[in-house]
C-alpha cells in the first residue's frame, strides 16, 4: 500500500483480484456481505461469501417485457445491469413484524419490534438505486419523524456503489441525473476497467475499510482517470430510454387527466402491480394483524402494498380509484409529476425496471412522451 493517506474524496486504484482483499476487511469490520448473483436465469441480490460468486462474464439484453442473461465471453465483474430486485427491500422489508399483543390476566399488553439492527455491506449498487435510497430516505427519514425499522437498517449499512459502463436497454438514469455516474452517498464507489477497479472514498468507513494494509491499492494515474471519464461518457451515449426535460412532466401531466392515452393504456395494463413492485422508490404498504392459537398473541406485520391494487384505494363508501385507468394515471402522475411537490423531486430514477419487468410491455416512457407531446401542441396552438 502507498505511503499516500486516504482522506474522502481520494480516488486509488487496485487490481481486480484485491476486490477479495475489501470483503475480507468488510467481515473484519462485521458486515455481512450481500451482492448481485446469477440465479434463475437473472440477476438476484444474495448474500455474498466470496468475490468469485459476482456474476462475472454476464451482461443482459433488456427492452419493454424482455430481459435476457447472456454469457459475454468477458471476464468482468459488474457488466449485467440491474435485475428485477433493488436495495430497498433491506431498508423498507416487503413483510416485517412491527408488534405483539399479548393477553395475560384478562389485559394486554404491547411489545414493539424492537430487532437488532443489520449490518449488511452492500456491493454493486448502481447510481440509479442509490438515488433510489436517497429519495427513500425523504420518505422514512423526514424531519420530525422517522420510521425506527429504516433508520435502524440504513444506518448500520454499508455501500460500494459501482458506476455503470454498460446500461440496460430501458434504463433512462442520464436523463433523470441520477447515473451512470454516482456522485454522493456511498462508502466506496467502484469503476471498473480493463484490469483495475478505481475506487472513490465516500465516507469515514470507507476510509476505514480500505486504510487496512492488506489492501495494496496505488494511487490513480491520469490515464486511469482518463480511462473511465472516456467510459462514462460512452455509457451516456448508449442509454436505452431518453426522457427529456423531465421537470417539465408536472405541469404537463397533471394537466391532462382526461387525455385519452390514459383509456389506451388502461386497455393494456394488467393492474398487476408488477411495476410497483420492482420500483426502487415506490413505498405503498400495508398492516395486518394475525391471531396466534390458542388466541391471546397477535402480531401486526407491515406488508409492501400498491396502488394498483383495487382494495388499497377503498374506503367507506366506495373506491377512489375503481378501475385500471386511474391507477395507471395515479401511479405515474405521482411518480413524475406530484411527486414533486410531496417530496422536492421527481419519484423516478430511470432505472427501467418498471418497462422491463412489465408483462404487458408497456413503455412508461413512450407514454409519457405522448402524453407530453399533446400538451405541447395544444400551447403552440394557444
Amino acid at each position: 500500500m502507498s505511503e499516500l493517506n486516504i482522506v474522502i474524496g481520494t480516488t486509488v486504484a487496485i487490481k481486480k483480484e484485491e476486490l477479495e482483499d475489501i470483503f475480507v476487511r468488510l467481515r473484519g469490520m462485521g458486515y455481512t456481505i450481500f451482492g448481485p448473483k446469477v440465479k434463475d436465469h437473472t440477476i438476484v441480490h444474495m448474500p455474498l461469501k466470496r468475490v468469485s460468486e459476482l456474476p462475472i462474464g454476464y451482461s443482459c439484453q433488456q427492452d419493454a417485457g424482455k430481459y435476457t442473461l447472456i454469457q459475454n465471453g468477458q471476464k468482468n465483474y459488474f457488466d449485467v445491469a440491474t435485475g428485477p430486485q433493488s436495495w430497498k427491500q433491506y431498508f423498507f422489508p416487503p413483510k416485517i413484524e412491527l408488534m405483539k399483543f399479548h393477553k395475560g390476566n384478562g389485559n394486554w399488553s404491547v411489545v414493539e419490534n424492537e430487532e437488532d439492527p443489520p449490518h449488511y455491506a452492500m456491493v454493486g449498487v448502481r447510481p440509479c438505486d442509490l438515488a433510489a435510497i436517497e429519495t427513500q430516505d425523504k420518505i422514512f427519514l423526514r424531519e420530525g419523524w422517522s420510521d425506527p425499522i429504516y433508520r435502524g437498517r440504513r444506518e448500520n449499512v454499508f455501500i460500494i456503489a459501482v458506476n455503470c459502463l454498460q446500461p440496460c436497454g430501458t434504463g433512462f438514469c442520464a436523463s433523470m441525473g441520477t447515473g451512470p455516474d454516482a456522485r454522493s452517498g456511498f462508502d466506496l464507489c467502484l469503476t471498473e476497467l480493463k484490469k483495475n477497479f478505481l475506487v472513490e472514498v465516500g465516507s469515514e468507513a470507507g476510509r476505514m475499510a480500505l486504510s487496512d494494509e492488506a489492501i495494496p491499492w496505488i494511487p490513480a494515474s491520469a490515464f486511469l482517470l482518463q480511462t473511465a471519464n472516456k467510459s462514462l461518457e460512452a455509457a451516456r451515449e448508449k442509454m436505452g430510454r431518453d426522457l427529456p426535460n423531465p421537470d417539465d412532466l408536472e405541469t404537463q401531466l397533471l394537466e391532462n387527466l382526461d387525455h385519452p392515452r390514459w383509456e389506451d393504456v388502461a386497455g393494456r395494463c394488467l393492474s398487476c402491480a408488477s411495476c410497483t413492485q420492482v420500483c426502487p422508490t415506490c413505498f405503498c404498504w400495508d398492516s395486518n394483524d394475525h391471531t396466534l392459537l390458542p388466541g391471546d398473541t397477535v402480531i401486526r406485520e407491515r406488508t409492501w402494498d400498491s396502488c394498483f391494487n383495487p382494495d388499497y384505494s377503498y374506503v367507506f363508501g366506495g373506491n377512489t380509484r375503481p378501475n385500471t385507468k386511474s391507477r395507471y394515471r395515479q401511479w405515474l402522475t405521482h411518480k413524475f409529476a406530484s411527486w414533486q411537490e410531496q417530496f422536492g423531486g421527481s419519484g423516478c430514477t430511470g432505472c427501467g425496471r418498471c418497462i422491463t419487468w412489465c408483462p404487458a410491455e408497456i413503455d412508461h416512457v413512450e407514454e409519457l412522451g405522448i402524453i407530453r407531446n399533446l400538451s405541447i401542441r395544444e400551447e403552440e396552438l394557444s
